[in-house]
């Protein structure tokens, strides 16, 4: 199985690679459900790690429906993640109606080739997952980034189940959002062949924290967040073949 690390700056880029995770997915600003990383912090990564490197590009918070002037933002910085010898992509465009914006999303993904394509959770907002997923095999992405339409994939398990079974290969399904020790191993047992979380620990609360796309966030403004190199060995222990 496959553990992929949301990393929100380059702390926890550098945690997840100490701490043996397979791929990261470089963002910032987590607590609104990511945005596309800064040059310097995407070209800084690059040269300090040796692990994949997929890179969020969304160009602000809030919905997935783009104005142009945000989608031409976006192809620009898809064609600076390929100079900067980025390995993937992880993006997506919705329609007003929140149904699967064919034309641009297509466009993103033939821009993005020969990097692999990973629709991010803005499919979580879709109105009909199983007519999305439907869509997104279509285009030929990659794999899909979601939580099973829910709070948490842990209780997105019953959806994220289906979308497997459909997808049959296809694409990969992978689950993320509140993925952590105590769950992991319930997303191994249920065949999807990679995870995703941000193995954040909440100086709060001391347990790994969960922040859905649509819900307030719980850190204060002035944390910085980072991903837990111990809270990362785990999961790899309990998932390793």
């Amino acid at each position: 199985m496959i553990l992929e690390i949301c990393a929100s700056n380059y702390q926890s880029a550098i945690n997840a690679q100490n701490a043996g995770a397979h791929r990261i997915e470089l963002c910032s600003e987590l607590a609104v459900g990511g945005v596309t990383p800064s040059y310097g912090l995407i070209k800084q990564v690059m040269k300090n790690l040796s692990i994949p490197v997929f890179v969020l590009i969304r160009p602000r918070s809030g919905n997935f429906t783009y104005s142009e002037a945000d989608f031409e933002i976006m192809k620009q910085d898809i064609q600076i993640c390929k100079e900067l010898g980025c390995m993937g992509i992880v993006s997506g465009v919705l329609n007003m109606d929140n149904t699967v914006d064919i034309d641009r999303t297509k466009e993103l993904i033939e821009l993005s080739k020969p990097l692999p394509f990973t629709f991010h959770r803005a499919f979580d907002r879709t109105s009909n997952p199983f007519e999305a997923l439907n869509a997104l095999m279509e285009l030929k992405v990659d794999r899909i980034l979601t939580s099973g339409q829910a709070i948490s994939a842990e209780k997105g398990i019953l959806i994220l189940n289906q979308l497997n079974q459909l997808a049959d290969g296809a694409l990969t399904i992978l689950p993320g959002s509140g993925i952590n020790p105590k769950n992991i191993l319930i997303f191994k047992g249920a065949g999807f062949e990679e995870a995703h979380c941000s193995a954040v620990l909440s100086p709060e609360i001391q347990t790994p924290a969960s922040i859905p796309l649509n819900t307030p966030k719980f850190l204060n403004e002035g944390l910085e967040m980072a991903s837990n190199q111990d809270v990362i060995m785990a999961m790899l222990q309990l998932i390793k073949d």
